[in-house]
Order: C-alpha cells, then structure tokens, then sequence
C-alpha cells in the first residue's frame, strides 16, 4: 500500500540519483518544482529551452543557474525533439513537457528517429494523496485514451500493473470500474470490465487482482460491499481503479482534487521512460509528485 508521496519521495533519496531532460524548460512552476527537486536531491535536471528566458526564471525560483545544465534552444518544438532524444541516447532516465504544445510535445515523444516510444500503447496513470484516505488513490486512464477498446484496456491495465509492481505494490487489487455491479449488455463499461475480470481469472492478466463491474463505493469501502452484499477481495483495498473512458477519469480526478483539495501527480506509461506531461493548472508542488512519481518507475 502506497501511502502518500512523502513516502516515495523519501525512498528515492535513498537510491541512486536519476537525470530528468525537461522540454522547453523556461516555465515558473516547472522550475520551481526543480528547485525543490534539488533540494531534496532525488533528481538532477537537464533544462532545454532558451536559456536566456531559463537563467532568469531559474534565478526568480532560487535556483543558481550557472550550476545548471542548460541545452538552449529557443523554439519548443525543437527543445521537445532534443529533450526526447536525450533520454533515447541515455542521458536522462525522465521525460518532462515544460512550455511547450502538447501536441508538439507527443510528436517528439513518437519520432521514429529521436523519440522514446516504445511497442506499449501510451497511458496515464494518475495519483491522488487525498485527506482522509489512507492510501494513494491511483486511477488509470483518465488523461491520454479517449474510449479505449477492450483490447486498449488490457494495455492500459498491463501498463498500470508493471508500474504498481515497480512501486512496490506486488499483487495489485485492481478495480474495473462501472456504474453498478451488474453486467448490462448496453452499458460497455459494465461488459468490458465482466471481461477483464474473467481474462484474469484465466491467466491471460498476470500479477493482479482484478473485479469488474464494481461502483467506485464499493471500490473504495468494505461497508459498502457488505451493505449491497457483494463478496470482494479487493472491497476498501483497491490499489488501482481503472476507469472506463477518458470522461469518467477525468471528472473522478478533478472532483478529488477541487472538492477534497487532493494531491494530484501523473505519468505517461508505454514508453522507453517515464514521462511527465504536466497540465497547465498544476502548481509546483504537483509538479514535484509527478517528477518523484516518473523517478519512482525509471
């Protein structure tokens, strides 16, 4: 069980530590979510941009900018592409987007020649250290596949799992999430995740647990279960919620955070390395999850 970052963060610093390449870098909360990642020294960052913009921020957020490293180029899609190529050729172990498109941003990340992708499909999986609960709520996808397919599901899934296990998470509880319990042949939601949770029975899902249909109630509460008098194994001990489409994740994340001012941290899965694909609305302290989150699973 995961329970909040605190707790990632602190096993990090007592690893060896990893090299992030940030894509067009010249960002004020993106540096200063680097300058607290120096300060607790899991992390050394590789800032491209243009570095007359990074020298200024960099100093605004406290950060000595002739100490850091610096590729400079101007034009963001050109920094994404060389920030790309960076951890392609090693040199970094963590993809970040700084200020530049996000469409530019995932090209360079699929560039045959440069970029980082790998024969996974791409997701992502988010966590949230909520008050009141104790566990990181981690929710896979609600942030890079629209209405994935049943077969977009499984790849979703499997991409979450390996991430759980290299958190430490040996056997993931894993629910697939539905409206109700029920299997209803007009709600796909409901059907894919019946199927799921019966590829995993067989075998074709390895290292996790997985229940579907389940309501995101008894997901999260054994009372709710014994209420509505279901039998579950991961009922209150859900490690890792898998939503059906981009909608439901994304309202499920943003209700955690606006109404239960919960944490928010998010990676993309799939590829040759972790990557950071911040939105514009984080602040630096989320900024600083995901960057410890991405670590984590380099």
């Amino acid at each position: 069980m995961l329970e909040n970052y605190k707790e990632i963060r602190e096993g990090l610093q007592k690893g060896p530590g990893h090299r992030v390449a940030i894509a067009a870098a010249a960002d004020a909360e993106v540096l200063e979510a680097v300058c607290m990642m120096l300060k607790e020294g899991f992390a050394e960052p590789i800032l491209f941009g243009d570095a007359v913009k990074i020298a200024k921020l960099a100093e605004t957020a406290g950060l000595d900018s002739a100490a850091l490293r610096v590729v400079d180029e101007p034009d963001g899609a050109a920094a994404a592409l060389r920030a790309a190529k960076s951890v392609r050729d090693g040199e970094a172990e963590v993809l970040m987007k700084g200020l530049v498109n996000t469409s530019d941003f995932l090209r360079a990340v699929l560039d045959g020649e440069n970029g980082i992708r790998g024969e996974s499909l791409l997701s992502h999986l988010a966590a949230f250290e909520t008050p009141g609960c104790p566990r990181l709520i981690i929710q896979t996808d609600g942030g890079m596949n629209l209405y994935p397919t049943l077969d977009e599901k499984v790849g979703i899934l499997k991409n979450a799992v390996e991430a759980l296990h290299r958190l430490g998470v040996e056997c993931p509880k894993v629910a697939a999430l539905s409206a109700n319990e029920a299997v209803n042949p007009k709600m796909v939601s409901s059907v894919d995740a019946d199927a799921l949770a019966k590829m995993n029975t067989a075998g074709e899902i390895e290292g996790c647990i997985v229940e579907g249909p389940v309501a995101l109630d008894v997901a999260l509460s054994a009372d709710a279960a014994k209420r509505k008098k279901i039998e579950s194994r991961i009922a209150g001990e859900t490690d890792l919620f898998l939503v059906p489409n981009i909608d439901a994740g994304n309202i499920m994340g943003k209700t955690l955070v606006c109404c239960t001012h919960a944490k928010m941290a998010g990676v993309v899965l799939g590829a040759k390395a972790p990557i950071v694909l911040v939105s514009r609305s984080d602040n630096a302290e989320s900024k600083l999850n995901s960057l410890a989150l991405a670590c984590a699973l380099a």
